[in-house]
């Protein structure tokens, strides 16, 4: 039985069966197991959480309301297909929301003495993700770049900002998935040193000025995987 099977059991203790339900769901868009266009129905879903149908659908209803599924009758949803369009929209919005968010984070560390804590902490994620990256573990990397991206919006205490920087992961991860299974894990981007150097010296603007950059080169991967025709109708 592998993590994705095992998952609700894992949940911390207190997390009610609706929250494990909707963090399972929001795992398997995060880390490429639902692919864009790919419908799958509920009674599907349910089978791969080991859950019940109505706790799974409504894990769905939330996940539609923050656009990262959307649902197609007969009971069936899908992750949206990626246009030129929303990757437009969602570029914009990430650029906006997650520097901004790296820029609080580091400035917050640095006001209570905690820069090295959270280079620290930054960094043993980048080297899980470097692993994951020499072994071609495509679901590898993208969990740690999750957890290194959201470690980092974290320490920034913006809820808020935060809550807006997920919904927009969950509408573009399934479409850097299809980008790793295309260009391969060693031909990825990676600014990740940076951020953490930044994040070390207690610099706010190059943390923010890092990882914009790299929101930049992740979604030119996937503006030239939408220009070369990938299938999005499974």
């Amino acid at each position: 039985m592998d993590d994705r099977d095992d998952k609700l059991r894992r949940q911390p203790a207190g997390t009610t069966e609706h929250e494990a339900i909707l963090q399972a769901l929001r795992e398997m868009i995060l880390f490429g197991d639902l692919a864009p266009g790919e419908a799958v129905t509920v009674a599907g879903l349910a089978a791969r959480c080991q859950a019940g149908t109505m706790p799974v659908r409504e894990a769905v209803r939330r996940l539609d309301s923050e656009g990262a599924l959307e649902r197609m009758g007969n009971r069936r949803v899908r992750v949206p297909p990626m246009t030129g369009a929303r990757l437009g929209q969602i570029r914009l919005a990430r650029a906006a929301i997650e520097p901004e968010l790296a820029r609080r984070a580091v400035e917050r560390a640095q006001a209570q003495g905690r820069e090295s804590t959270l280079a620290a902490e930054l960094k043993r994620l980048d080297t899980q993700l470097d692993l994951a990256i020499e072994s071609g573990d495509i679901r590898g990397y993208l969990r740690f770049n999750f957890k290194f991206h959201f470690g980092l919006y974290g320490a920034a205490e913006a809820e808020v900002l935060e809550r807006i920087a997920l919904s927009l992961w969950l509408q573009v991860a399934p479409s850097l998935r299809i980008m790793c299974g295309r260009y391969g894990t060693g031909n990825l981007p990676d600014l990740h040193e940076q951020v953490i150097a930044a994040a070390r010296a207690g610099d706010a603007e190059d943390a923010a000025r890092a990882v914009a950059e790299d929101i930049a080169q992740g979604m030119d991967g996937v503006a030239v995987l939408l220009q070369s025709g990938f299938d999005q109708n499974n």
